[in-house]
């Protein structure tokens, strides 16, 4: 099992997520909980996708971090 970074925004209509080490694979939902949920539904189909086609799985190799500036 591989840890992916996913990346939750807030959107008009709820949340939206998408993965840096996976383009393309992106869910929305009404609530961040939903859109987690979803987001790791859609990259578990991505991968068996890849898998079937006979293609490499993308390494997650992003990370996250904070940075507190003067605004």
């Amino acid at each position: 099992m591989k840890r992916y970074l996913i990346v939750v925004e807030k959107s008009k209509n709820g949340y939206a997520a998408f993965s840096p080490d996976v383009p393309g694979c992106v869910a929305a939902g009404e609530t961040r909980r939903e859109v987690k949920k979803l987001m790791k539904e859609a990259l578990e189909l991505h991968f068996s996708g890849l898998k079937e086609e006979g293609l490499k799985i993308p390494k997650p190799v992003s990370e996250a971090d904070y940075l507190e500036v003067a605004a």
